[in-house]
């Protein structure tokens, strides 16, 4: 079988620290219910997804300003038992109230009862303890079964873990792709070694490593197409969860197909020197 073909294999997981598998290919929602003409192709690709095993769907209260949501709730209609749904609180609504308000707010418009995995979507002004106090209450409450965070660098995930609580993070949602590997120098290693799994956002960089010579040239040798070596590069670590976006069907088939690609040492030796391991600390990148 072709790589641009999706199988319907069993989809690689990656086990969260409350010991819950969840696939490694996902799907995200960012720019998503931004358009009412784009909304039904956006759910039917989102079902086809789900379809194909893709049933990690990460959506947030910012995107489209909560229209991403109320897509993700039309594509999970009668679907949610087999969705692993995730969202995430903006950091000026993450004060103990404002955490569970926002909370309540995004199950309304996804339609369902309780969110699988809830992030805090980066840092602002209210203090970690807080924030992990209105986690736990939601999840005395029903509203979620786990939480995480969205990009946090090292030094936060220090502060996170010596927090009452702090401990039960389930995962850290990054950038990270080929052309953004600094989480590389100590931010991945430390998740890896506290067994905290790395969500990637924007895996192929939206859309810009799709015409990088290199990728481009792995992808001829693996009749495949850069887009799936960009995911399978980022799939590489049974640590590592990818979830990129696609309103399309055919893309969405294609994003599944990474998972058939078996990257080999010349490969990653190509793929090396376009996009070297950073030798040095770096800030957290964000888009």
């Amino acid at each position: 079988m072709s790589p641009l073909e999706p199988t319907m294999r069993d989809i690689k997981k990656v086990t969260l620290p409350c010991g819950l598998p969840v696939p490694a290919l996902g799907q995200g929602t960012w720019n998503m219910g931004e358009s009412a003409g784009s909304a039904a192709a956006e759910v039917r690709a989102l079902q086809r997804g789900i379809e194909l095993g893709m049933t990690l769907i990460d959506t947030a209260e910012m995107y489209a300003d909560g229209g991403s949501e109320k897509v993700v709730g039309k594509a999970i209609a009668g679907r949610r038992d087999n969705v692993f749904l995730v969202s995430k609180v903006l950091p000026s609504n993450a004060s103990r109230r404002g955490t569970i308000a926002a909370c309540e707010a995004s199950l309304r418009r996804l339609g369902v009862e309780q969110l699988d995995l809830y992030l805090l979507h980066w840092r602002g002004r209210y203090a970690l303890a807080e924030t992990i106090e209105a986690f736990e209450t939601l999840i005395r409450d029903g509203k979620i079964r786990q939480w995480g965070v969205s990009n946090f660098d090292t030094d936060d995930m220090e502060e996170l873990r010596e927090l009452a609580g702090g401990d039960r993070v389930q995962t850290n949602q990054v950038l990270y792709n080929l052309s953004r590997r600094g989480i590389e120098y100590d931010l991945l290693p430390w998740s890896i070694e506290h067994g905290v799994p790395v969500m990637a956002y924007s895996p192929i960089e939206q859309g810009r490593l799709l015409l990088q010579a290199s990728v481009m040239d792995v992808a001829r040798r693996h009749c495949a197409t850069p887009a799936q070596i960009a995911l399978a590069w980022v799939m590489r670590n049974p640590g590592v969860i990818a979830i990129p976006k696609t309103g399309s069907i055919a893309h969405l088939e294609e994003n599944r197909a990474s998972l058939d690609i078996e990257l080999d040492a010349v490969d990653f030796e190509a793929l090396e020197r376009a996009f070297a391991t950073p030798k040095r600390k770096r800030p957290l990148e964000m888009l």
